[in-house]
């Protein structure tokens, strides 16, 4: 067990005349018990949404502004440490994080530039 982490990217189409939707997620990062990059992503899907529950299996969509604004807190290395007895410690390997991250969020731009939306969930 432990903490999984998911950014997809996400196209919907609607069929008007069968009145039907296909929606096509494609895994665009992971990671695995990066436990800042969770305490982050939960932190602005409480502010988003105003949901107080447990930040587990649920949808964070982000935009672009979100990723600008993730993208400051990591250059300047202040996502927040996060305790949870499943999420693992990041710190033991900082710079591959901040590199993963770095990469999720030119793919995330290039995605939503493509028409796509982004989302990110985890589970633990």
């Amino acid at each position: 067990m432990g903490l999984d982490q998911f950014a997809k990217k996400v196209k919907r189409e609607y069929n008007a005349e069968t009145l039907t939707e296909t929606i096509v997620k494609t895994e665009i990062a992971y990671w695995r018990k990066h436990n800042a990059l969770e305490g982050y992503m939960s932190d602005l899907y409480r502010t988003k949404t105003g949901d107080e529950g447990v930040f587990n299996c649920k949808t964070l969509t982000l935009d672009s502004d979100d990723l600008d604004d993730l993208e400051l807190i990591i250059l300047r290395g202040e996502l927040p440490e996060t305790d949870g007895f499943f999420f693992g410690d990041c710190s033991k390997h900082d710079e591959e994080c901040k590199q993963l991250d770095l990469e999720f969020i030119a793919e995330a731009r290039k995605s939503l530039d493509e028409g796509y939306e982004v989302e990110y969930t985890s589970w633990w």
